[in-house]
């Protein structure tokens, strides 16, 4: 595919994340960083950290919320730090997810996590799923030049 129609399929990507608020400003000011040409390859890495450490958290929220007594305090830092990086990165639909998933930790409401964790980790494939293309489509483009 030559590389004009590449770049018309990832800002077609780009465009649709932020219209359906996946990503938000923070994503764009990210990108701006790399763009100005003095580091290349910069969302990329930014993207996979945080994509390899959401996937980490989200884990061991799922071991901790399993466990016959939970420490929702131990899962209320993990959440914490999830909603952090996701703002860090412009992930809106993840950060605010957080968000709710935090007051049902302060609440100590068991079963209302465990949903939280179910939204925040289908949030979380949704956006990982689209970064991968992005990547994919970044490489592409790259390799056509």
């Amino acid at each position: 595919m030559a590389a004009a129609a590449l770049r018309e399929q990832l800002n077609a990507l780009l465009t649709s994340m932020f219209a359906s608020g996946l990503v938000d400003e923070q994503f764009q000011q990210l990108q701006m960083l790399q763009d100005d040409g003095s580091t290349p390859g910069f969302v990329a890495e930014v993207v996979t950290l945080f994509c390899d450490d959401a996937d980490r958290i989200i884990s061991e929220l799922a071991a901790l919320l399993e466990q016959p007594v939970v420490d929702f305090d131990k899962v209320d830092a993990y959440v914490h730090q999830l909603k952090g990086s996701s703002a860090s990165i412009g992930a809106q639909k993840v950060k605010f997810t957080c968000m709710q998933f935090r007051q049902l930790c302060q609440d100590k409401n068991r079963d209302g996590c465990i949903m939280a964790l179910a939204v925040v980790r289908n949030e979380f494939y949704d956006l990982r799923n689209k970064f991968q293309t992005m990547l994919q489509l970044e490489q592409q483009i790259q390799a056509q030049q």
